[in-house]
């Protein structure tokens, strides 16, 4: 008799942002001649730009004529983009070979799908608040979760794990915080790791929005990490791939973890892509050589400095009232702390009401996200500019 894994029982069941919908549909309801405004966006909003448009042009013409029409391809990915992604951290002085590298349709799959290849009585470490597929891929897979609390009094970067972990999720530039980890902070989760014999997966979806040269774009910055560390990035935020969708995974020859010998995590990676994935798009990936071309990068940081003026519009606006924000200068996420101890939820329907403006409650992100909000640089400039001014002339505080 077949039975259902009954730790989908256990999942929040996508309260918050159903919760968002529910109550920004019934305000629309009671209120259709008004336009809402949103600042909780996490999904891109300007255009591809030139050079990847032509990228992936290119990719569609090739399937258009026989001689250089592609069907499948390496699981692992083209190998030209590996190579190319080889030179890309080479650039920044850490060396990888392309059978460390692995391309995906998306930084999200990866990061739910590592927990396949590790037992499952690791325990797994988060940090709280937290990018929820952390926390529900461990819950699925009957995982004990240990929360590490980001707070105002730690700068919301996580500390050390007490007692032993197995797997520790770190995200740098911090979704939802804004808060972005520093080479010593990141250097005591590599010593604890190589102590005992856990694995960082390092999530970089926003490090190209670092633009402090003190700050680590890449755990591989870290001495030690290649023996503990699984990096995770994307193209969705610094190059528009939200709908495109196209990431890549590393897992170095050199991570070891507890039982295991040299190439035996990467060995497993390549075997679960194998087993269960066919390879990214072969037009996405022509789109990612574009991005990675000298051209595609110059357009790329052009747009991350679009969505960083987004940011500083919002966090200045949100000072200027009195209020404490956090993040916002080296990634796209402000965190806000609501006024007067109000609960995320009642500040969501302040927020509303008064201003029409929407956003994210912080307790959706985890227990210690409760009385903050989160809010996002991903909007139209217009948009962004129009919710401000409607917060600073409506919000009463």
């Amino acid at each position: 008799m077949a039975t259902i894994n009954r730790n989908y029982d256990k999942l929040g069941g996508g309260y918050l942002f159903s919760e968002i919908t529910r109550r920004t549909k019934a305000f629309q309801e009671k209120h259709p001649s008004i336009m809402l405004l949103r600042l909780g966006i996490g999904n891109t909003t300007q255009s591809l730009t030139p050079t990847v448009i032509k990228g992936l042009q290119s990719g569609v013409e090739k399937l258009a004529d026989a001689k250089t029409y592609t069907g499948y391809g390496d699981e692992r990915g083209d190998i030209r983009l590996r190579f190319a992604f080889a030179n890309w951290y080479k650039e920044r002085g850490i060396n990888l070979t392309t059978s460390e590298i692995f391309i995906s349709d998306g930084a999200k799959p990866d990061t739910a799908n590592i927990q396949s290849i590790f037992g499952q009585n690791c325990v797994v470490a988060v940090s709280d608040p937290a990018y929820p597929v952390y926390v529900d891929t461990a819950i699925i897979g009957g995982r004990k979760i240990v929360y590490m609390p980001c707070i105002k009094d730690n700068g919301f970067i996580p500390s050390l794990p007490k007692g032993k972990v197995d797997i520790i999720y770190i995200c740098s530039p911090n979704n939802p915080t804004g808060a972005v980890v520093t080479k010593k902070q990141l250097q005591a989760f590599v010593d604890y790791a190589i102590k005992y014999k856990a694995v960082i997966v390092f999530d970089a979806a926003y490090s190209e929005y670092i633009t402090d040269k003190n700050l680590p774009k890449s755990i591989y910055e870290i001495p030690g990490a290649k023996k503990c560390a699984i990096e995770i990035s994307s193209f969705s935020k610094w190059a528009g791939f939200t709908g495109v969708r196209l990431g890549w995974t590393v897992v170095p020859i050199d991570l070891v973890v507890e039982g295991s010998e040299k190439g035996k995590v990467n060995s497993l990676w390549n075997r679960r892509q194998i087993t269960m994935f066919n390879g990214a798009s072969n037009i996405a990936q022509e789109g990612g050589l574009a991005v990675l071309s000298e051209k595609g990068q110059k357009e790329s940081k052009e747009l991350i400095s679009y969505y960083m003026k987004n940011a500083a519009i919002i966090k200045k606006g949100f000072s200027k009232i009195g209020l404490q924000v956090f993040g916002g200068e080296n990634a796209p996420y402000i965190w806000l702390k609501t006024p007067q101890k109000m609960s995320s939820w009642d500040f969501f329907d302040k927020l509303l009401n008064e201003a029409h403006v929407v956003g994210t409650p912080g307790v959706g992100f985890g227990p210690q996200g409760e009385g903050y909000f989160r809010l996002s640089a991903f909007g139209n400039r217009e948009q962004i500019e129009k919710a401000i001014k409607s917060i600073q002339e409506n919000l009463k505080l």
